[in-house]
């Protein structure tokens, strides 16, 4: 018979034991306060990190409105040169016809500003477009309506199609909504002769189609929603 049968119960634990492992120590006093020295260096370090941040979000926060207000007030005035002064946005004060989602499902009409003229008089809209039938993507633009309905102009503020293709819109497209007075417009492959024709960008069609599409809902939305066109 083995002799660890007569072995006593710490006999055998002791056997048992690897090196190096020992029983659960007790953790010190001087171990607890390095801990919470370093809990409180690191929570300082994190107060005095999100002041400074805060305060240089408050020095910063006034040049950086107004440098984004004349980056929009410049693209504003791209489409509405005449006005000498734009509002905030007021597209919360306008909700959109019941039928303008039937009638343009793929367009949004994401931001709409008063633009004024030199006397402080209100001269019309620049409303902000997003269509989402672009042949690369979404297409982002402005288009400006005096109050009479005369569409002033558009100008993109994203847009992202075929190089040498549907990206010629600004070139091409651009120069075609000039100071045009009409209820909507209409593509035309074959060079604008009615006085709301559009001519096509050459082998770009959908990206044509989809800007002129958004000149039409910005036109819907001025007509139908701001109840434009009558020489506010």
């Amino acid at each position: 018979m083995s002799k660890d049968v007569f072995k006593s119960m710490p006999e055998i634990e002791g056997k048992r034991r690897r090196p190096g492992f020992s029983k659960e120590r007790r953790v010190t006093k001087d171990e607890i306060l390095e801990l919470l020295k370093n809990t409180f260096i690191m929570l300082a370090i994190t107060v005095i990190a999100g002041g400074i941040l805060g305060f240089v979000y408050e020095q910063t926060k006034a040049p950086i409105a107004a440098m984004e207000l004349r980056t929009r007030q410049n693209a504003c005035r791209k489409v509405f040169y005449s006005a000498s002064d734009f509002s905030d946005s007021v597209i919360s004060e306008f909700t959109l016809a019941d039928n303008f989602k039937e009638l343009y499902p793929g367009v949004d009409i994401t931001d709409c500003i008063r633009a004024f003229d030199e006397n402080n008089q209100f001269a019309g809209y620049v409303i902000e477009v997003v269509t989402h039938e672009g042949y690369g993507g979404d297409i982002d633009f402005y288009v400006g309506i005096s109050n009479d309905g005369t569409v002033n102009g558009i100008s993109f503020i994203s847009i992202s199609e075929t190089a040498g293709l549907g990206m010629r819109a600004d070139e091409v497209l651009t120069p075609q909504f000039r100071n045009r007075l009409a209820d909507h417009f209409e593509v035309t492959k074959n060079g604008a002769v009615k006085e709301n024709d559009i001519d096509a960008i050459s082998s770009a069609t959908i990206t044509s189609k989809a800007v002129v599409g958004g000149v039409n809902a910005a036109l819907e939305y001025f007509f139908n929603t701001l109840n434009g066109g009558d020489g506010e």
